[in-house]
């Protein structure tokens, strides 16, 4: 089975996958979506009111497969 990597893209950097993971077809490489809403909970900004989060999957020769992303923004609504 061919593997491949999900690296985690946001404004603070990349958090690189070194492992990968064995995936049987693309629906499975395309589940990366899923991934972010969890990834995204534990980083929601205390410092400011916007940041994205993109999964970058590739393959075993580092060629792009899939990507996803996230946005987040909060607004102020009080003046």
């Amino acid at each position: 089975m061919p593997r491949y990597f999900f690296d985690l893209h946001t404004d603070k950097g990349v958090e690189r996958d070194d492992s990968g993971s064995e995936l049987a077809d693309m629906k499975q490489v395309r589940e990366a979506q899923r991934l972010l809403p969890d990834l995204a909970r534990e980083e929601i900004p205390e410092d400011g009111d916007r940041r994205s989060f993109t999964v970058l999957v590739t393959d075993e020769d580092g060629h792009p497969v899939y990507s996803a992303t996230l946005n987040y923004a909060g607004l102020w609504l009080l003046r």
